[in-house]
């Protein structure tokens, strides 16, 4: 089986925008625009959140684990593992509004939501061609991609710097010293 693209993060471009936050609010608006989603009488709720740690900004969000906590802690099945997608997916129709999967989620990214009846979490935005956070992420420090093609990624970059050290000798110039 391909393995699926999921949303993946570059902690050292994140520069604490919450730029990835409003998009994903609205993305889950009842209208998809900003100023209309200001004005919604029930308030579109983030499913990402970007916190502030030693120094690092870090955008936290669902990991859609393959041995979900949440996914066995939800004694209703509103929450299941879809191994086409690579997903957590949520049912709220089946959800009782137990707050289970809420206090299992080792990220701390599933919420409530403002009716107390059901959860929040991140979708991936299915019904878009890309996850609203990343399509807005200035830096890129969010992309949409398998973990496979990012570690190819990480591994080039990583070269190019070797070979740049290689090239100015380590001092950042170029030519003999």
């Amino acid at each position: 089986m391909k393995e699926p693209p999921q949303i993946l993060v570059r902690l050292d471009r994140c520069l604490g925008c919450h730029s990835c936050e409003l998009a994903c609010v609205i993305a889950h608006s009842n209208s998809g625009t900003l100023h209309q989603a200001i004005a919604e009488t029930e308030r579109p709720q983030r499913r990402i959140f970007v916190e502030t740690a030693a120094g690092f900004k870090a955008p936290i969000l669902c990991r859609h684990c393959e041995d979900a906590p949440c996914v066995r802690a939800c004694p209703s099945g509103a929450l299941s593992f879809d191994h086409t997608s690579g997903a957590v997916r949520y049912q709220n129709l089946r959800c009782l509004g137990c707050s289970l999967c809420v206090l299992a989620c080792p990220m701390g990214v599933i919420q409530q939501h403002h009716d107390q009846k059901h959860i929040v979490k991140c979708d991936r935005c299915t019904h878009l061609e890309f996850p609203a956070c990343v399509s807005s992420c200035p830096t890129h420090a969010l992309s949409w991609q398998t973990t496979n093609d990012y570690s190819a990624i990480r591994r080039q970059e990583v070269g190019r710097r070797l070979l740049h050290a290689i090239d100015t000798g380590g001092h950042g110039r170029s030519g003999p010293h």
